[in-house]
C-alpha cells in the first residue's frame, strides 16, 4: 500500500486529488488545515483523521464575486459558505481489491456545493490510480442516467443548491439527480518532496450555485505538491484548462506527536543508592492494607534483591553514588516541610499532607504542573528515595482535585530504582504499580501543609467569530486577570476580569433570526457593550458524597451571558469505563456590560449525562438529556476519540422540541465539531491546561447549555487509568 504519509489533502480538504477526493485516508490523528484558490473559490478547511476509517472536515468558502448580502448590512463582504464534510471507507485495498469509501460533502443547510460519491483507489507500483462516481457537485457533468431511477423516479432530479434551509440537514438531495465519473492519478516522485497529480473533473462548471458558471477548455486537471517539511505541502496546479490554483496545507498527527524539549521544566532530582538497598517484596497484589502493615526492618536485616546493583557496580546513568545516599533518615528525622516544597517545585505536586501507613509513605495533594500523573509520582518517588531510609518500600499518591480526592497510586520503590538502572522493562515494572480506590485508612501524619489562601495571575486572551455577515473574522484581544481565595480545601471563591485591547467588533451589528428566547444570539451586546468586563466570579465547593460520588455546588456569575446557582453529582466508579452524572441550575441572564447587573429573563436549567468509553479506538460516548437556557427540552450526543497523549478529537449535535420548527432560527439543530489538545504538546514547559478548537456552523438559541466552568467529569479525569498506563513511560522523566 502507498505510504500514509503522502497522502495530501484536496482543494476543498480531507485527502484527495484537486477537486475530488480519494478512497484513501490520513494516518489516524492528523489534523490538517488546508488554504486554498481556485477562482472564483477560496477554501479555508479543517480536516481531522480520528478513525483509521473516518474522515471529517468543516470548511468556509470565499465566493469573490457574489456579495454576502444587502450592502446595508454586510457591505463590501463576499458571500461565505459554510460546510461539513464525512468520508467513510467500506474496506482497505488488498492485492486483488481496490480501496472503497463513501463520502458526501457540504452536508446540511443551503448545501451549494453538496455532493455524494462512492470512490475505489488501488496502488501500481509509484502510482495511486483512483475512481469514482459523484451525485452532486463534484459529479455535475452528469454522465449517466441515476441507476437509483430503478427505485423511484424522484432520484432522478435533484432540487437546486441553495434550497435548503441554513444549517439543516440537505438529506432530500442525497443521491439525487444524474451522477458524473471523476477520477485520476497521483504519482509518488523518486523525490519524497514532490507529488504529482492528474484528475478527471466529475464537474462541467455548467451547473454551478448561485447561477456562477465558469468556463472549462476541458475537464483535466494538473497539479503538483511541494512538501516543504513534514508540517507544510504547497500545492500549484492548473485547473479548468484555464485557472491556475495554489493551496497551502499545514497538518499535524495529533496522535504521534513529539512534545518539544521542555527546557522549562526543572530537572528530575538524580537518585542517590547505598551500599545496602533495601528489600523488594512480593509484586503488588492490590492489597494496600496488607502492605501497610508490612515489616518495617531496617535494610540492615534484610537481604538485597536479585540483581541489585552496588556501589562498585555499572548503574544507569539515572543513578549516582553522591552524599545524599547518606542523608537518607528515618521518617521521624526528616524535614516534611522542605520535602513538601520540593514536591512541589519539582514534581508539581501541591501537598495538603504527608502521612504513613508502615512501610507506606503517602503524599495528599494536587498535581498542578505535569499532564501526565505518571511524570509527577516518578518525580516525588526521586525525591522520597534520596530523603528517606530503606523502612519506607512504597510511595502512594493520593491524587486531589479541588480538593476532591480520586485516586491511590502506588510505586514500588526497589523496583522504581531498578527501573531506572535498566534492570527491569517497563512492562515488568508496571507490575509493581497500583492503582487504588481513595479508602479510609488511619495513617500517621508526618506533615499538614497550611492552606494557601491567595493566588492569581495575568494572560492574554484571543477569542473570535467567523463567517458572520458583518466580517469573515471578528476578533478581540484582551488582558485577563484571574484570581483564587481559599476559604477551605474545598470551598474558593474566584474570578476572572478581562480588558479589551483590540478588537474589530464594532462591526458587528447582525442578530441572527430567533423567536426563541434570546439566550445566545444576543452575543453582539455581550461583546460590545463594555471594554471591562467580569466574565466569571463565583464561590464553588466541592464534596465526596460517598465512595466513588462527588458533589459540586456553585453561586455567582457562572459565565459571561449567565449568573445564579447550581449543582451537580457524579458517580464514576473506580476502575470502570463508564460514569452518570446530573446537573441543575437557577440562572438569570446577567446584563450586557457583565459586571454585577441582571436582565429579566430567569430559567432552571440542567441535563442528565452518561459517559461510555466504549473501548472500541478510546472513543467516548456522552449522551445528555434535560432542559436548555431557552427553555426546550432534548438531547445531546457528544462522540469523540482520545489518543495515548490525551488528544481528542469530535463531534456533537442536540435536538430539541423546537429543532426544525419555525421559532428555532437559523438551522434545525445545533451540531459542531472540535479538538482539545494539551498545552503539554506545543509549549517548552509542563502544562495541565488544554486549548480547544470548537467549530459551530451557525450561534443559536435552541439546543443552549451553560457554560460552566467547573464540570465534575473532569475534575475526576485522574481515574483514567487508561491515560495513566499508556503514558507510564513518562515515571522515569
Amino acid at each position: 500500500m502507498l505510504a500514509q504519509e503522502t497522502y495530501t489533502q484536496s482543494d476543498f480538504g480531507g485527502v484527495g486529488l484537486l477537486q475530488s477526493p480519494t478512497a484513501r485516508m490520513a494516518q489516524e490523528g492528523e489534523f490538517s488545515f488546508v488554504l486554498s484558490r481556485t477562482t472564483p473559490y477560496t477554501n479555508y478547511s479543517v480536516s481531522m483523521q480520528p478513525l483509521p476509517w473516518l474522515e471529517g472536515s468543516f470548511r468556509y468558502t470565499n465566493v469573490s464575486n457574489r456579495p454576502y448580502g444587502p450592502a446595508y448590512l454586510s457591505g463590501s463582504q463576499t458571500y461565505k459558505d459554510k460546510s461539513i464534510d464525512a468520508k467513510i471507507r467500506l474496506w482497505e485495498e488488498s492485492r486483488w481489491l481496490p480501496a472503497v469509501a463513501v463520502g458526501a460533502r457540504d452536508i446540511g443547510g443551503t448545501g451549494l456545493f453538496s455532493s455524494e460519491y462512492i470512490v475505489t483507489s488501488k496502488r501500481a507500483g509509484p502510482f495511486d490510480f483512483s475512481l469514482g462516481l459523484a451525485w452532486g457537485y463534484i459529479g455535475n457533468r452528469g454522465d449517466i442516467a441515476n441507476p437509483l431511477n430503478i427505485i423511484s423516479d424522484k432520484f432522478s432530479t435533484r432540487p437546486s443548491s441553495g434550497s435548503g434551509a441554513t444549517g439543516a440537514l440537505s438529506i432530500n438531495k442525497f443521491l439525487r439527480g444524474r451522477p458524473g465519473f471523476f477520477g485520476g492519478v497521483e504519482y509518488r516522485s523518486p523525490w519524497d518532496w514532490l507529488v504529482l497529480k492528474a484528475e478527471l473533473d466529475g464537474n462541467d462548471y455548467k451547473h454551478q450555485p448561485q447561477s456562477n458558471n465558469q468556463p472549462q477548455r476541458w475537464p483535466i486537471n494538473l497539479g503538483a505538491v511541494f512538501r516543504v517539511n513534514r508540517n507544510v505541502d504547497l500545492t500549484l496546479g492548473y485547473e479548468r484548462g484555464k485557472v491556475a490554483t495554489a493551496a497551502i496545507n499545514l497538518h499535524s498527527n495529533l496522535a504521534t506527536h513529539v512534545d518539544p524539549p521542555k527546557l522549562n521544566d526543572p530537572k528530575p532530582e538524580a537518585v542517590a543508592f547505598e551500599s545496602t538497598p533495601v528489600a523488594a517484596p512480593p509484586e503488588a497484589t492490590g492489597d494496600r492494607a496488607m502492605r501497610g502493615t508490612a515489616d518495617s526492618a531496617s535494610p540492615e536485616a534484610t537481604p538485597p534483591p536479585s540483581g541489585a546493583v552496588s556501589p562498585g557496580s555499572e548503574g544507569g546513568g539515572n543513578l549516582t553514588a553522591d552524599s545524599s545516599a547518606r542523608s537518607r533518615r528515618p521518617p521521624d528525622q526528616v524535614d516534611w516541610r522542605e520535602v513538601a516544597r520540593t514536591l512541589n517545585d519539582n514534581a508539581g505536586i501541591n501537598v495538603s499532607s504527608i502521612g504513613r501507613r508502615g512501610s507506606e509513605l503517602v503524599i495528599h495533594g494536587q498535581q498542578d504542573r505535569f499532564f501526565y500523573n505518571a511524570e509527577g509520582v516518578g518525580r516525588a518517588t526521586r525525591i522520597i528515595d534520596n530523603r528517606v531510609d530503606g523502612s519506607i518500600d512504597w510511595l502512594t499518591v493520593r491524587s486531589e482535585r479541588n480538593g476532591l480526592a480520586t485516586v491511590d497510586t502506588s510505586v514500588h520503590r526497589p523496583k522504581f530504582i531498578e527501573l531506572l538502572d535498566n534492570r527491569i522493562d517497563l512492562q515488568t515494572f508496571r507490575r509493581s504499580v497500583e492503582q487504588d480506590p481513595v479508602t479510609a485508612q488511619e495513617e500517621e501524619v508526618l506533615y499538614r501543609a497550611p492552606l494557601k489562601r491567595f493566588s492569581g495571575g495575568t494572560s492574554l486572551g484571543y477569542q473570535q467569530n467567523l463567517g458572520g455577515p458583518d466580517a469573515f473574522v471578528l476578533y478581540q484581544i484582551y488582558g485577563a486577570a484571574s484570581g483564587t481565595f481559599n476559604i477551605t480545601r474545598n470551598l474558593w471563591v474566584d474570578g476572572v476580569l478581562a480588558v479589551n485591547i483590540a478588537n474589530n467588533y464594532d462591526k458587528f451589528k447582525y442578530d441572527a433570526p430567533s423567536n426563541l428566547p434570546r439566550v445566545r444570539t444576543n452575543v453582539r451586546q455581550y461583546l460590545t457593550s463594555s471594554d471591562i468586563t467580569m466574565p466569571n466570579f463565583q464561590v464553588t465547593g466541592t464534596h465526596k458524597l460517598g465512595e466513588d460520588l462527588y458533589g459540586l455546588a456553585y453561586a455567582g456569575m457562572l459565565e459571561s451571558m449567565y449568573g445564579g446557582a447550581g449543582g451537580e453529582v457524579l458517580y464514576r466508579p473506580f476502575g470502570q469505563h463508564w460514569a452518570f452524572g446530573a446537573d441543575l441550575n437557577w440562572v438569570k441572564s446577567r446584563g450586557f456590560d457583565q459586571d454585577f447587573s441582571f436582565r429579566r429573563y430567569h430559567v432552571i436549567t440542567g441535563q442528565a449525562t452518561g459517559y461510555l468509553d466504549t473501548g472500541f479506538h478510546n472513543v467516548t460516548l456522552a449522551v445528555s438529556v434535560g432542559r436548555y437556557l431557552a427553555g426546550d427540552w432534548g438531547t445531546t450526543v457528544d462522540v469523540s476519540r482520545q489518543f495515548a497523549n490525551g488528544a481528542r478529537m469530535g463531534a456533537y449535535a442536540t435536538i430539541t422540541n423546537k429543532s426544525g420548527s419555525a421559532g428555532y432560527g437559523e438551522g434545525s439543530f445545533d451540531k459542531g465539531i472540535y479538538v482539545s489538545i494539551p498545552f503539554d504538546m506545543l509549549l517548552p514547559r509542563s502544562s495541565r491546561s488544554r486549548a480547544t478548537l470548537l467549530w459551530e456552523p451557525l450561534q443559536r438559541d435552541g439546543g443552549a447549555r451553560l457554560n460552566k466552568r467547573y464540570t465534575l467529569y473532569t475534575m475526576t479525569n485522574d481515574l483514567d487509568s487508561d491515560l495513566f498506563d499508556k503514558n507510564l513511560n513518562k515515571i522515569g522523566d
